[in-house]
C-alpha cells in the first residue's frame, strides 16, 4: 500500500492533513446501497474515509446489473449490501467496510439509538415519511445528514443538522488583508523610513505598491481633511495621484498600486456578516458551549478593544513587484502584527475557559491560530427540520419559484419528488413504475401535485403536462449516469462537513437532466 501522503496527495493540496485526518476518524453509514448510494460512498472510500456501514435489506436482481458498477453477474440473488460493501473495500483496504441485511426503513421506526454511533449518515432513496423520522433521529443524536436520491432525469441532495461553523471556509474571491485604510503605527513607521520620491530609477520602481498606497493615503488624509477618498471623483482623483509619482511607464509596482487603490477606499472595520455572528445569541457562553463558539466570543471581545474594531490580522501578504529586502521586511511586519493579535485572542481564550469552568488549555493554540487567521472568513449554516420545510415551506420564496422561468422546472420536479411519494402511500407504487397503467398513473399524478400545492398554501398553481408526463415515465427507476452525478454532489458535500472546510450548501440542490442544469432552493 501507498504511504498516505502519497496516497492521497492530491487531495491533501485542498483540504490539508487536518482535514485528511479529520476524514480518517469519520465513520459514515449509507441506507440504501443503490446506484445512488453506491456512486456517494465510491467517492469517499477512494478520499479514504474511515469505515462505512451499508444498510440495505434487498438482495440483487438483474435489472441491477444495469445500473450499479458495485455488482456483477455472481451478485445475482445475494445481499445487496455484502457484494456492494466487498466492491468498495477492493477500492481502498485502509478502509473498514461493514454490512447490514435490513431495510432501512425497519431501523428508523425500530432501532433509532442505532444511528448515533455515526459521524455521518447518508440517506439515500427515502421516502418523505422516513427522511422526517431520521431527521429527528439524527438531530437529537447530533449526527450528520445528508438526504440524496435520484429519480429518473431528476434528484435532489439536502443537508440537515442543526448547526454547522465553518472556520476554513475558503472563498473563492476575498479581499486581502493589507489594512491599506487602517494602517496600524509599525507599518506607519516603515513606511516613514521609505522615500518613494527617490531619484534612483531602479529603487523607484522597486517600491512594493503596499507602501505607495499608505503613503499617498496619508497624504491624501493631510490634504482633505481628514478622511479617505469616499465618492467616485475623490477616487478617480486618488488614481490620478498615483499616476503623476511615476517616473516610467514601465513601473509595475505603481500600476499595482493603481489597480488596488480600491483597497484604500475599502470601509473600515468588519463586515455585517461578522458582525452578525459575534452577535448571535450563541456567542453568549457558558459551560455546554462549543470551541468555536467560545472563540466567536473571545473575537467579540478582542474587536471591542485591542482590535479597535477590526478582526486579528491574517499576516499574509501577496505578490508584489519590490526589492527582496522591502518584501521581507514587509512580511514580518504583517506576522509579527497578526501574532501580537494572535496572542491576546488566545489569552481571552483562556481567559472564557477558565470562566466557564472548563480546562483553560481545552483549545489548542494550532486551532486558535487558524480561527484568527479565517476570523473574517467566518460561516455559520442553519439548516430547518426537514418536517418543517415540507410542512411550512417559505411562502414567498415558493411563489417566486412557481413564477419563475429559470426556476420553474427545479422547484416543478421539487414538487413532483414528493407528489410520487405521496403517490406511492395512496396507490402502493410509484406513478409509471408497471406497463400499462401509465395514463391511469399520469391523471393520478396530477391530482396529487396539485392537492400537494394546496396544501402548501399555493391554490391555483399548476404544473407542466410535460414535467408530470415525465416523472410518470421514469417509473421510479435510478438511471446511472444521474445517479453518479447526484453521488458527486452528495460525496462533496460529506467531504465539506466532515473536514469543516469550504461553504456546504445552503437549501435544496435539485438536478434538472433534461435541460442539464442544476438549482439550489431555499424553502
Amino acid at each position: 500500500m501507498a504511504e498516505p501522503k502519497t496516497k492521497y496527495d492530491r487531495q491533501l493540496r485542498i483540504w490539508g492533513e487536518q482535514g485528511q485526518e479529520a476524514l480518517e476518524k469519520a465513520s459514515i453509514c449509507l441506507l440504501n446501497c443503490g446506484p445512488t448510494g453506491s456512486e456517494t460512498l465510491k467517492n469517499l472510500v477512494l478520499g479514504g474515509i474511515g469505515s462505512i456501514t451499508v444498510i440495505d435489506g434487498s438482495k440483487v436482481e438483474v435489472g441491477d446489473l444495469g445500473n450499479n458498477f458495485m455488482l456483477d453477474e455472481t451478485s445475482v440473488g445475494q445481499s445487496k449490501a455484502k457484494c456492494v460493501c466487498a466492491f468498495l473495500q477492493e477500492l481502498n483496504e485502509a478502509v473498514k467496510a461493514k454490512f447490514i441485511e435490513e431495510y432501512p426503513e425497519a431501523l428508523i421506526k425500530t432501532n433509532p439509538s442505532f444511528f448515533s454511533q455515526f459521524t455521518l449518515v447518508v440517506a439515500t432513496q427515502l421516502v418523505e415519511d422516513s427522511m422526517i423520522k431520521l431527521d429527528r433521529i439524527c438531530r437529537e443524536a447530533s449526527v450528520l445528514l445528508i438526504f440524496a436520491r435520484s429519480y429518473g432525469l431528476t434528484g435532489f441532495v439536502r443537508i440537515s443538522l442543526k448547526e454547522h461553523a465553518v472556520i476554513e471556509s475558503k472563498p473563492d474571491h476575498f479581499l486581502d488583508d493589507l489594512r491599506l485604510n487602517n494602517p496600524w503605527p509599525e507599518l506607519k513607521r516603515f513606511a516613514e523610513t521609505i522615500d518613494i520620491n527617490v531619484p534612483d530609477p531602479v529603487v523607484h520602481k522597486h517600491t512594493p505598491y503596499v507602501i505607495i498606497l499608505v503613503k499617498i493615503a496619508e497624504e491624501w488624509v493631510k490634504s482633505h481633511g481628514g478622511s479617505l477618498p469616499s465618492s467616485r471623483e475623490d477616487k478617480k482623483e486618488f488614481k490620478e495621484l498615483l499616476k503623476t509619482k511615476m517616473v516610467a511607464m514601465d513601473e509595475d509596482n505603481y500600476k499595482e498600486a493603481i489597480e488596488a487603490s480600491f483597497k484604500v477606499f475599502a470601509p473600515h472595520g468588519i463586515s455585517s456578516y461578522l458582525q452578525k455572528i459575534i452577535n448571535d445569541s450563541c456567542a453568549e457562553v457558558d459551560s455546554n458551549s462549543s470551541d468555536f463558539w467560545i472563540m466567536v466570543a473571545a473575537l467579540k471581545e478582542f474587536i471591542a478593544n485591542e482590535g479597535g474594531g477590526e478582526a486579528p490580522l491574517e499576516g499574509s501578504i501577496p505578490d508584489m513587484t519590490s526589492s527582496t529586502e522591502h518584501y521581507v521586511n514587509l512580511q514580518k511586519i504583517y506576522q509579527a502584527k497578526a501574532e501580537a493579535d494572535f496572542l491576546v485572542v488566545e489569552e481571552r481564550v483562556r481567559n472564557i475557559l477558565k470562566k466557564i469552568g472548563r480546562d483553560p488549555n481545552n483549545i489548542s493554540k494550532a486551532k486558535i491560530k487558524s480561527f484568527c487567521k479565517n476570523a473574517r472568513k467566518l460561516t455559520v449554516c442553519r439548516y430547518r427540520l426537514i418536517e418543517d420545510e415540507f410542512n411550512s415551506p417559505i411562502q414567498p420564496e415558493l411563489q417566486k419559484y412557481l413564477t419563475d422561468e429559470d426556476c420553474s422546472v427545479a422547484v416543478g420536479f421539487y414538487i413532483l419528488l414528493r407528489a410520487v411519494d405521496r403517490f406511492a402511500a395512496n396507490y402502493n407504487s410509484f406513478p409509471g413504475q408497471f406497463d400499462g397503467e401509465i395514463d391511469e398513473d399520469i391523471s393520478r399524478l396530477k391530482t396529487t401535485a396539485v392537492g400537494l400545492l394546496g396544501d402548501l398554501g399555493c391554490n391555483g398553481s399548476t404544473l407542466t403536462e410535460d414535467l408530470i408526463n415525465e416523472m410518470c415515465r421514469y417509473g421510479a427507476a435510478e438511471l446511472h449516469a444521474v445517479a453518479a452525478f447526484i453521488g458527486g454532489i452528495a460525496s462533496q458535500e460529506v467531504i465539506k462537513l466532515i473536514t469543516k472546510q469550504f461553504v456546504p450548501m445552503r437549501g435544496t440542490f435539485i438536478f434538472n437532466g433534461i435541460d442539464h442544469k442544476s438549482q439550489l432552493l431555499s424553502l
